[in-house]
């Protein structure tokens, strides 16, 4: 894979923070060439040519998702970037637009150019403090060269870019939530239909996409839709930006093409550089994809369609392996916490229920689990599905039930501690902070 073309990171570590290396590296050559002889048509279909699907975990082809935006409406059409990246295990955007927030700026302003936007607001994450900074330099440095603003390159088009922190509310990487925030409003998830894209931010047409989505359109436009197409698989074209942590021996940002084998990304040298200690499972593309067994790891190959043939997900990209000294049951307890603290609280079966299965999920780590826990938390995490408004519980409900499944071993083994582990639990036992 030493040939792996470099569509997102290729300007790692070469200072392309400044537009004066970035131009040089070869940056903004589709903005002061051929964009502009382009319709707008043309871009969304060379964008649908191209095989690119949304790389913040959904995976919808980028371009039909920019033919839905209506033309005409005598509204203005938004642009908004998701970089909220608040998943457990992902941190890739946060790498992109700290090191090439140029090349983010560039497919900005192909995706106006295409949408007929006039403005663009990246959500960034507030923590990211660095980053916005690095963020709101390159913009001015964009501005000051005449590339942002009014009559950019010399043509009647106008566009401006916003940096928008937000309060470090992981519900707000959902589009409907984040437009929420961003219009001053409380995180919460919205009601579809209507989508975004007919009536998103201030009740406008409104495109929503992934930071590493946007960054690879330049590389589309410099070098053919075709030859994106040819980096990935027959369903999805291109690469893809991996975050590896966990268990390895070079946990870090790596970008591989659409397809590669998960092993060779997690034992090549040129990637993570192998295993430290013995495989006990993988988390495939962030905490709320279901985990992989290693027997299911070693056949995997990592695009959207062979993670889904495992009854998993391709999600963020972001990989976690765990090595045989790692608990199953603190790990999948660590996701009760975290996901159970993040729910907005607008759908009772979250606020509820992702609360419930955290209070079991505490219990049986503390040595106070029941016999038939297990089946509570299973039918917890069946019920989730279909009944909320965002997919916050069923994005703990996948990982129960795969833990649960695949390691069932070690959780009878925490109750099996417990003396009164055989009384029954009632609903009088379970109290917000304890169990009694």
């Amino acid at each position: 894979m030493a040939d792996t073309v470099k569509v997102c990171t290729g300007n790692f570590g070469k200072r392309a923070q400044s537009i004066h290396t970035y131009r040089k590296l070869g940056g903004y050559s589709t903005v002061s060439s051929k964009l502009f002889d382009l319709s707008q048509f043309e871009v969304i279909d060379a964008v649908m040519r191209s095989g690119l699907r949304g790389r913040g975990g959904a995976g919808f082809p980028t371009g039909m998702k920019w033919s839905f935006v209506p033309r005409n409406t005598g509204k203005p059409v938004y642009i908004v970037v998701n970089a909220d990246e608040g998943e457990p295990g992902t941190f890739k955007d946060h790498f992109l637009m700290k090191e090439d927030p140029h090349r983010l700026i560039e497919g900005l302003i192909i995706a106006a150019w295409a949408l007929g936007a006039r403005s663009a607001y990246i959500y960034v994450r507030g923590e990211f403090l660095p980053c916005i900074e690095t963020l709101n330099k390159a913009i001015s440095e964009a501005y000051g060269e005449k590339l942002l603003g009014e009559n950019i390159g010399g043509t009647r088009f106008s566009f401006d870019i916003f940096v928008h922190r937000g309060a470090g509310a992981y519900i707000c990487g959902e589009e409907t939530a984040l437009i929420n925030s961003l219009e001053g409003s409380k995180g919460q998830p919205r009601l579809k239909p209507p989508f975004p894209a007919v009536s998103g931010a201030w009740a406008s047409p409104t495109c929503v996409n992934n930071v590493e989505t946007i960054m690879a359109l330049p590389w589309i436009f410099e070098n053919s839709p075709e030859a994106y197409a040819a980096l990935g698989t027959p369903k999805a074209g291109g690469t893809k930006v991996f975050c590896v942590s966990g268990d390895v021996k070079k946990p870090g940002v790596y970008e591989a093409r659409l397809g590669i084998p998960m092993m060779e990304m997690l034992e090549s040298s040129e990637f993570a550089g192998g295993i430290d200690g013995d495989l006990k499972g993988v988390i495939p593309g962030g905490s709320s994809t279901p985990v992989l067994l290693p027997e299911e790891a070693a056949k995997a190959t990592l695009d959207y369609e062979g993670l889904a043939a495992l009854k998993t997900m391709f999600g963020s990209g972001a990989i976690t392996p765990f090595n045989t000294t790692r608990d199953v049951v603190q790990i999948l307890n660590t996701l009760g916490n975290f996901y159970s603290h993040e729910s907005c609280g607008q759908c009772t079966p979250c606020r509820e229920g992702v609360g419930y299965a955290k209070r079991v999920l505490n219990a049986i780590v503390n040595g106070n689990g029941r016999d038939g826990d297990l089946e509570l938390l299973l039918s917890l995490a069946d019920q989730y599905n279909g009944t909320t408004i965002c997919p916050l519980a069923p994005a703990l409900g996948m990982p129960v039930t795969a833990f649960i499944t695949k390691y069932r071993r070690d959780f009878e083994e925490y109750i099996a501690k417990n003396p009164q582990r055989s009384s029954p639990r009632l609903n009088s036992n379970i109290r917000p902070g304890a169990f009694w």
